[in-house]
C-alpha cells in the first residue's frame, strides 16, 4: 500500500506576501498539500481581505479572508524599520519560495528582491504575480480583476451583441492567475530539485487572461474568424415555467433535428432555411424565439428530461446555493469545515489525489498570531522577540 502519511509539499517553505486573491489562493494551494505558508503581514491591518466586508461581525476574519488563507501561519512585521527587514532577510535562508503579487518593482523597492535574496539563499524562488507584466508600459499599473477583464479583451466578447458590457462578478481573473502562479512555483520547485538553483518566476492577470482566449488569438489571428461558443447558434439560455434551461447544441451530427424533436417541433433542419451551420447562423435569432416560446410552456424538469433521451448537453440553471446543496457536491467533499463548525463552511481543494494528500491542518490564522513561534523556530531567543515587540517591529 502507498504511504500517504507525507504531503507532496511537506518541508517546502514559502515566505508569502500576497494579499487580496491571486497570491493567497496560490499560496494556499501550496499550504493544502504540505508547505509551511509563513504570512508576513502588516501590524494592525494585515492583508486587504481581512478589512473587505464591512461591519462583519469576525471583523478581520472575515469570510472572504478565510476562504484564501488556510493551511497558513501569520506573523505582523513592520517592514518599514531596519529590524523587520532583518527578520525577513533571517527567514529567507532557509525558505524555499517567497511569493508576492505587488506591482513590479516593488519587492526590489523594499529590499526583497530576487537578486538580493539569491545572494542570501541561491536556491530561493521568487514568485511574482502582477497585473500586467514585469516590463512594459503597464508594469506599474495597478492590477486588479476587472480591469484584467477590461483591459484583455474578453469584457468586451459577448454571447449576444444586444446584451450590454459588464462585469463578470467572479474573480475569474485572480483565480487563474492565482492557479498558473502555484503551477509556475511547482515547475521552479521541480527545476531546483534537478539543478540545485533557485530563479525567479512570474504570471499576470492580463497574460493569464490571453491564454484563456487561446483559441479565439489562434483564429482571429490565423483566419481572421472569431471563435465564440456562447454565440452558436443552437446554444442559449431560455427560460421555463419554474426557472431556465441551458442548452448546447454542439457536438452531435445534428443537433437541430434532436432538439426539435425534444422540443415537440417540426424537423426545422429538413429545412433548406436551417439546414446547414452557416444558415443556422444567419437565422439564429428565428430560431432561438422558437426555442424560447416552446421551453416557456413547461417546467424545468419536464425539459430536461425531454432533452437527455436526445442525449443533447443541458443544465438546469442553478443559484450558488443551490449549487451546494446539489448531491454532486455532497459526493465529491466539496464543502469543508474550518474548526469542524458547520457553521463555517469553505470550498476546499478541487484536486483528486491520494486520500492524504491534501489536510485542514490550520485555520485560517488570526493576525499575527504565529510570529513569536515562528521567530523561535528561526533560532530568535525569547529575549530579542520581546525586544522587537518592545519596539513595534513584531506585533
Amino acid at each position: 500500500m502507498q504511504n500517504t502519511t507525507v504531503q507532496p509539499l511537506s518541508g517546502i517553505r514559502v515566505i508569502d506576501f500576497t494579499q487580496v486573491m491571486l497570491g493567497p489562493c496560490a499560496t494556499q494551494v501550496l499550504g493544502d498539500y504540505g508547505a509551511d505558508i509563513i504570512k508576513v503581514e502588516r501590524p494592525g491591518s494585515g492583508d486587504l481581505s481581512r478589512s473587505v466586508l464591512d461591519n462583519d461581525p469576525e471583523g478581520l476574519d472575515n469570510p472572504v479572508y478565510a476562504s484564501l488563507n488556510r493551511n497558513k501561519r501569520s506573523i505582523a512585521l513592520d517592514l518599514r524599520k531596519p529590524e523587520g527587514k532583518q527578520v525577513i532577510y533571517d527567514l529567507v535562508k532557509t525558505a524555499d519560495v517567497v511569493v508576492d503579487n505587488f506591482r513590479a518593482g516593488v519587492m526590489a523597492r523594499m529590499g526583497f528582491g530576487y537578486e538580493t535574496l539569491s545572494q542570501l539563499n541561491p536556491r530561493i524562488i521568487c514568485a511574482t504575480g502582477t497585473g500586467f507584466g514585469l516590463a512594459g508600459p503597464l508594469s506599474g499599473k495597478g492590477g486588479q480583476d476587472v480591469v484584467a477583464q477590461a483591459m484583455s479583451g474578453v469584457m468586451a466578447r459577448k454571447s449576444n451583441e444586444d446584451v450590454p458590457l459588464t462585469i463578470y462578478p467572479t474573480t475569474l481573473c485572480d483565480y487563474t492567475a492565482g492557479m498558473h502562479l502555484a503551477q509556475a512555483i511547482l515547475l521552479a520547485l521541480l527545476h531546483r530539485e534537478r539543478t540545485g538553483s533557485g530563479q525567479q518566476v512570474a504570471v499576470s492577470l492580463f497574460e493569464s487572461m490571453l491564454a484563456m482566449q487561446m483559441q479565439e488569438v489562434a483564429s482571429g489571428l490565423q483566419r481572421q474568424s472569431e471563435v465564440n461558443w456562447g454565440a452558436m447558434p443552437l446554444t442559449g439560455v431560455f427560460e421555463t415555467t419554474d426557472g431556465a434551461v441551458v442548452i448546447v447544441g454542439a457536438f452531435k451530427l445534428n443537433p437541430l433535428q434532436d432538439i426539435c424533436i425534444a422540443l415537440g417541433l417540426p424537423d426545422l433542419s429538413a429545412d433548406p432555411r436551417y439546414a446547414t451551420l452557416a444558415e443556422q447562423r444567419v437565422r439564429k435569432s428565428e430560431l432561438q424565439k422558437l426555442f424560447a416560446e416552446r421551453f416557456r410552456t413547461n417546467s424545468t424538469r419536464h425539459w430536461l428530461d425531454r432533452l437527455e433521451e436526445r442525449d443533447l448537453l443541458c443544465s438546469p440553471v442553478l443559484t450558488l446555493k443551490q449549487a451546494l446543496e446539489h448531491e454532486q457536491t455532497k459526493i465529491n467533499g466539496s464543502l469543508i469545515y474550518l474548526d469542524d463548525d458547520p457553521a463555517r463552511p469553505v470550498i476546499g481543494s478541487p484536486l483528486m489525489l491520494a486520500p492524504d494528500a491534501f489536510r485542514l491542518r490550520h485555520r485560517p490564522p488570526k493576525l499575527g498570531e504565529n510570529g513569536k513561534t515562528i521567530l523561535t523556530e528561526a533560532g530568535y531567543s525569547d529575549q530579542r522577540i520581546c525586544d522587537l515587540q518592545a519596539s513595534g517591529v513584531l506585533a
